[in-house]
């Protein structure tokens, strides 16, 4: 089985690598593009970080220094959105726990979700859940909280609402992972004046440019773009083929560039948050927020070369 860490292995790390002291030595402006929340107007780098996958692999055992290398990475180049869960096992608490210890909280966007409730109208429960996100994190107030795969959405958003308006968070959203409920998420943005929404996109699992992204946009709400890399299965599917050199003309010199630009490149993307445990993988990923972004010509050519791959 062929993952990220083999094509760095095999590769992409010297890509990614040889341009590591030009990264670690660029500002913060340098680094990475922003795009503004549409609610507020407030902007944010266009990469972060995600804490399912293998992050919470590493949290879970306890792993704390890789993690604090890829946090370290991440705000000394300007990044700051972080987007955890409760269910991501011990992400909050080891996130939290770094954030201290390097002394980078306040420098952090931290975004984190509500779980269903055993009863639809437990609102208490969603109310206990954020304060114990506030203490596993180690901050009084959350940037953003949004409804896990939009469980028990008409409790938890009443919920929300109200916290917003009493200042403990700022922001709040819907997420989705799961096709089965585009048509639920599609009916809350339209009812409902949301900040932001999590939904999964890449450039194979691009289902949500017919209908969510364009209605996110109409909407003003900021879009968080989950597993871009579609859970690995891209990396699979290019094992062993090279970036093509009109793609490296364009700034995508490795294939998580690619995969991260294209999703970048949809007007409607605000923050892309892979998930990462490595500080080589974060470093890389940063740099795929360097702009420029493909046009929708050259993302054409960029699926074309995508469904011509193997199905990994």
């Amino acid at each position: 089985m062929i993952d990220r860490r083999d094509l760095l292995r095999v590769g992409a790390a010297a890509a990614s690598l040889a341009l590591a002291p030009r990264w670690l030595g660029a500002s913060s402006t340098d680094m990475t593009s922003q795009r503004a929340i549409p609610s507020t107007g407030e902007r944010l780098p266009v990469i972060g970080l995600g804490s399912s996958a293998s992050f919470e692999q590493s949290a879970n055992r306890g792993e704390l220094q890789g993690l604090s290398d890829v946090f370290k990475v991440m705000t000394d180049q300007g990044a700051k959105v972080f987007d955890t869960a409760p269910s991501y096992g011990a992400s909050e608490a080891v996130a939290g726990r770094i954030a201290k210890e390097l002394g980078i909280a306040d420098r952090i966007f931290w975004a984190t979700k509500t779980e269903p409730s055993y009863r639809s109208d437990d609102a208490a429960s969603v109310r206990a859940q954020i304060q114990e996100s506030l203490k596993k994190l180690g901050v009084k107030k959350l940037d953003l909280v949004q409804v896990h795969n939009l469980g028990n959405l008409q409790t938890q958003l009443a919920v929300l609402k109200d916290l917003k308006g009493r200042g403990l968070i700022r922001y709040f959203g819907v997420t989705t992972t799961f096709p089965s409920q585009y048509s639920e998420l599609l009916n809350c943005m339209r009812s409902e004046r949301l900040d932001f929404i999590g939904i999964n996109y890449a450039i194979d699992d691009r289902e949500v440019e017919k209908r969510i992204l364009p209605l996110a946009i109409d909407r003003g709400v900021a879009v968080l773009g989950y597993v871009p890399f579609g859970r690995s299965n891209l990396f699979k599917r290019v094992a062993g083929a090279n970036v093509p050199p009109w793609a490296a003309e364009a700034g995508m010199n490795t294939w998580p560039q690619f995969f991260l630009k294209f999703v970048i490149g949809h007007p409607a993307i605000t923050v892309v948050t892979p998930a990462t445990s490595q500080r080589a993988h974060m470093l890389e990923n940063l740099s795929g927020g360097v702009g420029p972004f493909p046009d929708e010509p050259t993302r054409r050519r960029m699926i074309s070369i995508v469904e011509n791959l193997p199905n990994g």
